[in-house]
């Protein structure tokens, strides 16, 4: 029998060319050969095949995409394009879902999860923001396809928002998403999902004055145990959302007492070595977990 074949690109600073290693070492027990860093930057596309190098990326048993930080629009293209001719973790329509937090929110709602109060206006209507300023005292503006916390403002009254508007009608966007501004206490949990089983989880802390909790804008780790219902609502968002592997952001509303979904992530990332050392200690767990799921969706029998 033919040894099953995966193409990987996984990011590799803060400790993750580490953690390939460890994903290809278990794949190897398993007969599954793995071609690592295949950044499909450098992948050319020609009638029927999409090559990198001489790897016909199309003949893998599966496509491993797990790198957040490189991500360009070409790569995402033929993601999308590979998607619908072998597995792909995550595959495309699920990543493609959670890397849009409108939609996201939109499919989450429409589902019985809680979330922010948000809307979507259309550039032309911004009218309406000020009528729903009005409504929620304060409200975030994001990006839809932001990530990291990049480009979220804050909005605490109308000035700021009539100071807002005209710079992003000079940015040409087509439409604007805000959510209300939830009082929390400047901490969430980010829970990590893999194949349907909960991994694990830690907490996120905003930086003084700041109310971002994302590390890449001052927000730091620490040590947290979610309970039943924490859990629970991860669980179900990422069943929502479609994904394989979820990291799941939830506050705490202080207002209404209840969790809400903040985000879902599609490439949440493992610990780092120095987030190890304080005691998180998920990551050989969630390389279990993914090299099972590999194992499962390169089965001959499962493939498309």
């Amino acid at each position: 029998m033919a040894k099953r074949e995966i193409g990987m690109w996984l990011y590799q600073n803060s400790g993750g060319e580490e953690i390939q290693k460890k994903i290809i070492s278990k794949l190897n027990e398993r007969d599954i050969v793995t071609h690592p860093n295949l950044n499909l930057r450098n992948a050319i596309a020609k009638n029927s095949h999409i090559m990198y190098d001489k790897i016909k990326l199309e003949k893998l048993d599966l496509f491993f995409s797990y790198n957040a930080g490189e991500q360009t629009q070409y790569q995402m293209y033929l993601y999308k394009a590979l998607n619908r001719v072998i597995p792909m973790i995550n595959n495309y329509e699920a990543f493609e879902l959670t890397e849009d937090k409108f939609h996201t929110s939109f499919l989450l709602r429409a589902n019985g999860v809680k979330t922010a109060d948000y809307k979507l206006c259309h550039r032309d209507d911004t009218h309406h923001l000020n009528t729903i300023m009005k409504k929620w005292s304060k409200m975030v503006y994001k990006p839809t396809d932001g990530w990291g916390g990049v480009g979220l403002t804050k909005i605490e009254n109308e000035e700021t928002l009539n100071m807002l508007i005209p710079f992003l009608n000079q940015m040409d966007l087509r439409f604007f998403y805000v959510e209300k501004f939830i009082d929390y206490d400047n901490t969430d949990y980010r829970v990590d999902i893999v194949d349907g089983q909960f991994v694990g989880c830690y907490g996120r802390k905003a930086n003084g004055a700041d109310w971002r909790t994302n590390v890449t804008s001052g927000g730091s780790v620490f040590l947290r145990e979610p309970n039943e219902d924490v859990i629970n609502l991860a669980l179900k968002a990422t069943k929502i959302t479609g994904l394989d592997i979820a990291g799941v952001d939830i506050i705490y509303d202080r207002k209404k007492e209840e969790y809400i979904v903040l985000e879902v992530n599609g490439i949440p990332a493992f610990a780092t070595p120095e987030q190890e050392k304080m005691g998180l200690n998920f990551n050989d767990k969630k390389i279990d977990l993914i090299v099972d799921l590999i194992d499962r969706k390169t089965k001959k029998e499962d493939k498309k």
